[in-house]
């Protein structure tokens, strides 16, 4: 889901989308990274676009894929940062190790 589908309810309530995409996190992709979105969670899926420098990303769910080495760590979890378009943790700022989202279904 990226930000653009999110709207209100006509009685003016706030919506589950809404609700949800407040609950999504913003994370730095690594400094000086121009980082490869993937149309699946490894190395052997095709670049979708790149991230410019500087980049930051949400992270709706993570799975795992192909293992990646970067600037924070080795680790072959993949964040998903809209439908079909996944990111290396490796070169995401996270602050963990480990998963920071759910798994994606």
């Amino acid at each position: 889901m990226s930000v653009d589908q999110v709207g209100e309810a006509q009685d003016g309530g706030v919506t589950e989308s809404v609700a949800a995409a407040a609950a999504v996190c913003y994370y730095s992709v690594a400094p000086g990274a121009r980082l490869n979105v993937r149309s699946g969670p490894g190395t052997g899926y095709g670049v979708v676009r790149i991230l410019p420098e500087g980049a930051k990303v949400p992270i709706y769910c993570q799975t795992p894929g192909t293992t990646v080495t970067g600037p924070y760590g080795t680790s072959n979890i993949w964040d998903s940062i809209d439908a079909g378009e996944y990111v290396a943790d490796a070169y995401v700022h996270t602050g963990s190790d480990g998963y920071v989202a759910s798994r994606c279904g």
